[in-house]
C-alpha cells in the first residue's frame, strides 16, 4: 500500500535538510574539536522522507563518523581491517596523522576525491 511521501535530496552538509533528525555524536577519547564538515553530527542525510522521515545517510570523510576531530598534532586510530599473514581478515587500529583533510566531492557525498 503506498504511503505519503516527500522525498528531499540532499547535495552535502550544506543542504537544508542534510541534519534533520542527525544527532550530535557525543565526545569520546581525546578528539579535541566538532568536525568543521559535519558540524559534530558524524553524517548527514543524503535523502530523507519529509512526511514518513525515513533516511539514507553518509559518514563524513573528514571525521570518520565520529562527529571530532584532532586539532593537534596525534594521530588519529580509526578501526580497520586487514588480513592476516594466515590470510584470514583480522580488526586493528590504523592511525592516521590528524592534519590530512579528506575532500569532499559535492558531486558524491560520501566519497572523497583520493
Amino acid at each position: 500500500m503506498p504511503h505519503a511521501s516527500n522525498i528531499v535530496y540532499c547535495d552535502g552538509p550544506d543542504s537544508p535538510h542534510a541534519f534533520d533528525i542527525v544527532p550530535i555524536q557525543p565526545r569520546k577519547g581525546s578528539l579535541d574539536a566538532m568536525c568543521p564538515f559535519c558540524k559534530g553530527r558524524g553524517q548527514w542525510n543524503t535523502e530523507i522522507d519529509l512526511v514518513s522521515f525515513r533516511c539514507k545517510r553518509t559518514a563524513c570523510d573528514r571525521c570518520h563518523g565520529a562527529g571530532w576531530v584532532e586539532t593537534g598534532s596525534d594521530p588519529v586510530g580509526l578501526p580497520d581491517i586487514e588480513i592476516s599473514p594466515e590470510g584470514y581478515p583480522r580488526w586493528t587500529l590504523r592511525f592516521e596523522p590528524a592534519d590530512d583533510v579528506t575532500p569532499i566531492d559535492p558531486e558524491k557525498p560520501g566519497l572523497s576525491q583520493i
